[in-house]
């Protein structure tokens, strides 16, 4: 078995920091401005909180009424968690390493929700924008930027030795 990579402890490190964030952002959201269900509450605009549960995946897509789809779901995020930390260990560029942690962080965050509540925590709303009609998370948007930036690495390449 090979040694984690520096890289590698890097994408830990921002996983850890998303899941983090995550966890928090929904405690204050649930415990501190105890804000109600579809009830928005206006930050700045276009932001403004709208607190759901969400049973589905990233952004209410597939929606899961069924609680085996509920625990389908956590293993499945858990096993992504899995792959993407094991591909991070040997990871030795910097952009990759980024976006393997925003991944895993943000596929941990929503499966402890899962686990704890049965469905996901989202608040953040812009909907207001009109072209983005969905509430999501830290865990959803750092699963988003990390997607980008995986794909925007896989254009980048390999760099020459």
């Amino acid at each position: 078995m090979t040694a984690v990579s520096r890289i590698g402890w890097m994408a830990y490190a921002i996983s850890l920091l998303v899941i983090a964030l995550d966890q928090a952002s929904k405690v204050w959201i649930m415990e501190v401005l105890r804000l109600p269900e579809y009830v928005p509450h206006e930050v700045v605009w276009p932001l403004q909180f709208t607190r759901i549960w969400n049973q589905g995946v990233s952004f209410g897509l597939l929606q899961a009424g069924h609680d085996a789809v509920r625990w389908a779901l956590v293993v499945f995020s858990l096993g992504v968690a899995a792959f993407l930390a094991n591909w991070a260990r040997s990871n030795t560029r910097r952009f990759l390493g980024i976006g393997l942690g925003l991944v895993m962080g943000g596929a941990i965050g929503n499966a402890i929700d899962r686990t704890r509540f049965g469905a996901v925590v989202d608040f953040l709303d812009v909907s207001r924008l009109g072209f983005f009609p969905w509430i999501f998370n830290v865990a959803d948007a750092a699963i988003t930027v990390g997607v980008v930036v995986l794909l925007l690495d896989t254009l980048r390449g390999e760099p020459k030795a």
